[in-house]
């Protein structure tokens, strides 16, 4: 079979997948609850492979999430609701609507009006029910660091909101605090609560310092992969075993491994 550039191309081919009596079996059982969790990965890898610098790697992880678009579209195309089309219409309507600066008359805009301008726009596309609430349309399915960020942010656009990166860091001093009294109580089940309470608090700072979360746990889990990979073939070169190695050399050459980063 041809390779193809063809966008149209990927919409026949997806299609046949999904053709009774034709099709592959394990494409015809799936549906849009049981794809999700696919979407999503397939997002995550293209945010890994951004992360390595991946750029070969990068051109086959969006290849991959545009197949979830296009295998979304074909789902809802049988139903009879939209299709690959439609999906492009709404996209493009949208970026022409919210782009006044490019596709309009407001030019000339800063970074910041752009982003003022573009928020003020979102939030008038959407007939909110009062009584939902300010927060109810962030996604319940966006990473728990992700969800927090944006459910401040929400808050933060009524006024609800710290004006100082110190009182947040305040605030975390007292979830740790908090965290403490119940393991000092031998209350762990409230330890773990408070662990929720921490992690909103650490989110928060991060906003506050315009940092991302998520990117920078990544960051850190990558630091810590490298650092104790050393840690492994440091302790392999030397004739040891990683299990048997005592908690103290490992410090030792987790530190080293620090001090070469520098």
């Amino acid at each position: 079979m041809e390779k193809s550039r063809d966008i149209a191309r990927l919409i026949e081919i997806m299609a046949a997948l999904r053709t009774p009596g034709t099709g592959c079996p394990w494409d015809l059982e799936q549906s849009f609850d049981t794809i999700a969790p696919y979407t999503i990965e397939e997002a995550y890898e293209v945010a890994d492979a951004i992360a390595r610098g991946d750029i070969e790697g990068l051109r086959e992880e969006l290849g991959d999430l545009l197949l979830q678009v296009v295998f979304h579209a074909r789902m809802a195309e049988e139903e009879g609701v939209f299709d690959f089309g439609g999906v492009v219409e709404a996209i493009t309507e949208k970026l022409i609507r919210r782009h006044p600066h490019v596709f309009g008359a407001a030019r000339g805009l800063s970074t910041d009006q752009v982003k003022a301008l573009w928020a003020k726009i979102k939030a008038g596309e959407k007939t909110k029910d009062p009584e939902q609430g300010l927060l109810s349309d962030v996604p319940v399915a966006l990473p728990g660091l992700s969800r927090a960020v944006k459910l401040q942010n929400k808050a933060a656009s009524v006024g609800f909101d710290w004006n100082d990166a110190r009182l947040v860091l305040a605030k975390i001093r007292e979830e740790t605090d908090e965290i403490e009294a119940d393991l000092t109580k031998g209350d762990e089940a409230a330890a773990r609560h408070e662990v929720g309470d921490l992690l909103f608090a650490i989110a928060n700072l991060a906003r506050h310092l315009g940092a991302d979360p998520e990117a920078e746990i990544r960051r850190t889990n990558e630091k810590f992969v490298r650092r104790f990979r050393f840690i492994e073939e440091t302790i392999a070169e030397r004739g040891g075993k990683l299990g048997e190695a005592s908690l103290a050399d490992m410090d030792a050459l987790w530190n080293e491994a620090k001090k070469r980063e520098r």
